[in-house]
């Protein structure tokens, strides 16, 4: 297993306007093989919607991955064939849901405790929102890394026509109050190589 690499040494920042080719290669890379790519118009509409919600992740002058992230009721997911617009973005409430839509790390620092940093910024992000629960679609046979993060599966929610490929799964947990245990007893620890999800 490859060493992980010191959360100092990492740093999560807004998104800026320079951030898009980054992006935009890092997402190609995640996604393009499993003909999930969106390409960059869409990835920077959805960050619009909710520009406190998404960030990236920078190791010195580079930027290695990113969170999008966006105010979406539960049990209900943002289409793959559209972009969302900020003036259809969902506003939080008390029992809000926060809809993680794409986390990517950079194939060479996968597995170095790097996407566990973005997720435990996003849980404070929820937090600090008010939200009850975070969720995503898990894709390209992420569902066991999720689930050993606390994510549950919820069968039959994402149709077989969505656009996420074959086996995708819609899954959520509750956000946690700090220090709270996020991952059930027992859970498996392991993932697949693309430990992220996909949009």
């Amino acid at each position: 297993m490859a060493e992980p690499v010191r959360r100092e040494a990492a740093v999560i920042r807004p998104i800026v306007d320079g951030d898009w080719d980054a992006i935009a290669e890092l997402e190609r890379d995640a996604y393009g093989s499993i003909g999930l790519s969106e390409g960059r118009a869409a990835l920077q509409a959805r960050a619009n919607a909710s520009p406190a919600t998404c960030f990236t992740l920078d190791l010195g002058l580079r930027t290695v991955g990113y969170v999008l992230a966006l105010p979406y009721p539960a049990f209900r997911y943002p289409g793959l064939e559209r972009a969302e617009e900020a003036s259809r973005t969902v506003p939080s409430a008390p029992e809000g849901n926060l809809h993680l839509h794409d986390i990517v790390v950079a194939g060479p620092l996968r597995r170095r405790g790097l996407a566990q940093h973005l997720l435990h910024h996003l849980g404070r992000i929820a937090r600090a929102r008010g939200d009850a629960r975070i969720s995503l679609v898990s894709v390209g046979g992420s569902e066991g890394f999720w689930a050993a993060r606390g994510f549950v599966p919820h069968p039959r929610i994402v149709s077989a026509g969505s656009g996420y490929g074959a086996g995708a799964v819609y899954m959520s947990k509750p956000v946690r109050a700090p220090g709270a245990a996020s991952a059930p007893a027992g859970a498996p620890r392991r993932g697949p190589a693309m430990h992220h999800e996909v949009s």
